[in-house]
């Protein structure tokens, strides 16, 4: 027995079964056990998962791209905040200011890169990995101790590691998934129990009715909150998201009945999301017309919305449009850039969602390319 298990099992023994928003929250972001903060959470070859980061610093520079078009768009200021939340390494915010080091001289200037990280052990690591740079960066351990920014709020894989609740359609009801403890067997077990939470069962009543049995899903209910705070601070500019999901209607379709709650640990799916809590990744789709629902009660608008692969599309018009002749490191960035891109690999199932308050409503280069169906 982990130490988290021992942790979880005892909240069981309790209060009863948890919710698995509840076991999920523990399991990622325990202070001490949590899969984060233990430094487990390791990413590419010789971690659990590959991410866009992973590719090189290809994505960081063409987002960083993207982001001095949205400097641009604000007249130049003499200071743009670009804050990023689910900052990992520190390899992103790396790739981004030496890129613009480089390439964009007149927005590395302009810019002040702020870290949102609550977990003292991740926050140092970034410091370290990024103390060459220094003084162009900021810490804060949350959201609300932000101050008011104008600029960009940008994340990749964040909202896909929210905690969320675990449901299913029984003979034409919601009832809920929790999770209790058999020490018999020394294992974390499912427990099926009826639905009390008010918040959770006014989202599901916006689900389609015509479910079959058994169908199970999950049910993100930090999201709406979170960008509701987002919004609170950021004054003028966008918020821009990079995650795997689906609109609404995609989500939830019918054959999609097992969910999309997934866990990992060195690149190969775990069967059991419930077992060895703290020690694998646990992550869940986003479903992205709900979050654009609550960006627009938020007051921020939908500005763009696109898979993957057309938003780099996009953003290599931005960056590649200088050059001039094929060269060793120009050919390893397009081979980056096809990986980042293609639809069997990342291009199809990560999307792209641009949210803008006060700013002009033409689209951002990442989405010159999106489909008449990317609305949401």
């Amino acid at each position: 027995m982990n130490a988290l298990t021992s942790i979880l099992a005892d909240r069981i023994d309790a209060a009863g079964p948890l919710s698995f928003a509840e076991f999920m929250e523990v399991a990622l972001y325990h202070p001490e056990h949590g899969y984060y903060a233990s430094g487990r959470a390791a990413i590419g070859r010789g971690g659990d998962y590959f991410t866009n980061i992973s590719v090189g610093p290809l994505f960081g520079r063409l987002l960083m791209r993207e982001f001095a078009e949205m400097w641009a768009r604000l007249g130049r200021p003499a200071s743009f905040t670009v804050v990023e939340q689910g900052a990992h390494a520190g390899d992103f915010a790396h790739d981004v200011l030496e890129g613009a080091r480089a390439l964009e001289p007149g927005f590395f200037e302009a810019v002040r890169y702020t870290i949102i990280e609550p977990i003292p052990a991740q926050a140092e690591r970034q410091r370290t990995r990024l103390s060459s740079l220094a003084e162009k960066l900021t810490w804060f351990e949350t959201l609300t101790s932000l101050p008011p920014f104008e600029g960009v709020h940008f994340s990749n894989e964040l909202l896909d590691a929210f905690p969320v609740h675990r449901v299913h359609f029984c003979n034409s009801e919601w009832r809920v998934h929790r999770v209790d403890y058999n020490e018999d067997e020394g294992s974390f077990v499912w427990a099926d129990r009826p639905l009390t939470n008010e918040a959770l069962r006014a989202h599901l009543a916006t689900l389609p009715t015509d479910l079959p049995d058994g169908y199970t899903t999950e049910v993100n209910l930090l999201a709406a909150p979170w960008i509701s705070e987002v919004s609170s601070k950021l004054q003028r500019g966008w918020v821009l998201a990079i995650d795997y999901g689906y609109p609404r209607a995609e989500y939830y379709r019918p054959e999609r009945s097992g969910g999309t709650l997934s866990a990992y640990a060195k690149h190969r799916r775990v069967d059991d999301p419930l077992s060895s809590p703290g020690e694998i990744d646990l992550t869940a789709h986003v479903d992205f017309s709900a979050l654009a629902e609550a960006a627009r009660h938020a007051g921020l608008r939908v500005s763009g919305f696109t898979d993957q692969h057309h938003f780099m599309v996009g953003l290599a018009r931005l960056h590649f449009r200088d050059a001039a002749e094929m060269t060793p490191a120009l050919e390893k960035e397009h081979r980056a850039f096809k990986t980042l891109m293609h639809p069997n690999l990342m291009g199809s199932a990560f999307k792209a969602i641009c949210l803008a308050k006060h700013v002009m409503e033409t689209p951002l280069s990442g989405f010159t390319f999106a489909s008449a169906g990317d609305r949401l």
